[in-house]
């Protein structure tokens, strides 16, 4: 499928709409909380158990992401908007039927590797496109669209919930609510492989390094680079943070102020969960266009080290304030969103917008890692703490600990990377063509 030249005039605003119709759609994953109790009661699930669609989702969305980037590079935008809506569509279609027949691998299979696949490929689509519209402020063009894929909860959350409510709870009411979303997506990420165009004289695959201004690195360079991997760490750091608290966010609240005066309702949790998702989406616009600003190295700094204070006021106060625990976790969530946005900016700083596409999708691998290793720290020390008879903020004390630790490892990454050396940028000229033909292959 040729990716769409924009005609003349075309207005280059027109594109963040685009890339927000796939991003808010597949940016439903974060409400997956919303789900979790229902399956629970329902499928006689533990927490550990029913995270997991949403824990293999993450792992397919960074590793179709990293191997598909360069088919993302080479076929264009309108073919990877077009290969998300089918997968990420028929991922909640195949859940539905597994809810409905009490077959919970199928809820897995469907939402977690099908739909991950989705997310991937719909997350990397117009990574690259907009960095070419837009190559005066990569870091708010690529915010805008990114802020899709956090606002994506902002409105599923709520509209699950009262799905839920309509439909009811046990597994033929959850199947049903898979169904409606699988459709419903369908028609609305169909908005944006309509819309979708490229820049005229671009072609899908990136234009010969020798045309393009500063520093160029391929994506098989780029991974053969310590600064390819200081950004993992950092990544996979400040990703393990956010979602540690996005996946159980609903869960989480409650337990912490279970037995207080003021416990949380289960709509109550739900709202706390679109709250959570409005920062996300905030801070992906927000941080990222502060980081056109400041750098991105020192926008990092913020994510990592006022991150790690956030949590340490949450492990050691949250469960006497209710609004210091919200106020904390929302900040924690902005940092998890504009690092998210900002990162491709800090790529293309590091190695040019030559495949930035393909090396955007292999540093995305650091989200298959997070999305494992987030909700395992928290759902496994949760139910372990339960199990032990422990209760309310008890529960979650030491994951966040942990948390502290991690996002300390990724201030340290964050310190390491320095300017790429020049053994590793394109060769010269008139070996560029070779180089590209080279490069672009799978």
């Amino acid at each position: 499928m040729s990716p769409p030249v924009a005609p003349p005039g075309w207005s280059r605003w027109l594109v963040p709409p685009a890339a927000l119709s796939v991003h808010l759609s597949i940016g439903q994953a974060y409400a997956w909380s919303v789900f979790k109790p229902p399956l629970e009661s329902a499928l006689g699930l533990s927490g550990t158990q029913s995270a997991l669609p949403f824990q293999l989702g993450i792992v397919m969305l960074g590793l179709s992401a990293a191997f598909g980037g360069t088919l993302v590079e080479r076929n264009g935008p309108r073919w990877a908007m077009t290969v998300a809506l089918v997968c990420f569509s028929s991922g909640f279609l195949i859940a539905s039927l597994g809810a409905a027949t009490e077959q919970y691998w199928l809820i897995v299979f469907g939402y977690g590797f099908v739909g991950g696949i989705g997310l991937g490929i719909g997350y990397i689509s117009p990574v690259s496109t907009l960095i070419k519209w837009f190559p005066d402020r990569p870091g708010m063009a690529t915010g805008i669209a990114i802020m899709g894929f956090g606002g994506g909860a902002l409105i599923a959350s709520p509209w699950s919930t009262q799905m839920l409510k309509s439909f009811g709870s046990d597994s033929s009411g959850i199947a049903l609510a898979f169904l409606v979303h699988g459709l419903t997506y369908a028609v609305f990420m169909s908005l944006g492989v309509l819309l979708v165009r490229v820049p005229r004289g671009e072609k899908p695959v990136a234009s010969a390094p020798s045309a393009l201004d500063g520093v160029q690195v391929s994506a098989r360079n780029a991974v053969r680079t310590p600064q390819f991997w200081c950004l993992w760490v950092v990544l996979c750091m400040n990703v393990t943070a956010g979602i540690g608290i996005l996946e159980k966010a609903a869960p989480m609240i409650t337990d912490f102020f279970a037995g207080t005066s003021t416990p949380v309702s289960v709509s109550a949790a739900a709202g706390f969960v679109a709250l959570l998702s409005a920062a996300n989406m905030a801070g992906r616009i927000g941080w990222s266009s502060t980081s056109d600003l400041i750098g991105r190295k020192n926008i990092y700094r913020v994510y990592l080290g006022v991150g790690a204070l956030m949590y340490a006021l949450i492990a050691w106060f949250g469960d006497s304030s209710k609004p210091l625990f919200i106020i904390c976790a929302l900040v924690i969530l902005s940092f998890y969103g504009g690092g998210f946005a900002t990162i491709p900016a800090y790529l293309k700083d590091l190695f040019g917008s030559y495949q930035v596409g393909a090396i955007h999708g292999r540093l995305l691998t650091a989200w298959s890692t997070a999305g494992v290793l987030g909700p395992l720290i928290v759902n496994w020390i949760a139910d372990h703490q339960e199990a032990a008879g422990k209760h309310g903020s008890s529960l979650y004390g030491l994951s966040f600990l942990i948390m502290i630790g991690l996002l300390a490892v990724g201030f340290v990454a964050n310190e390491l990377v320095r300017p790429v050396h020049v053994r590793h940028h394109i060769p010269a000229p008139r070996e560029a063509v070779d180089v590209q033909r080279e490069q672009s292959a799978p």
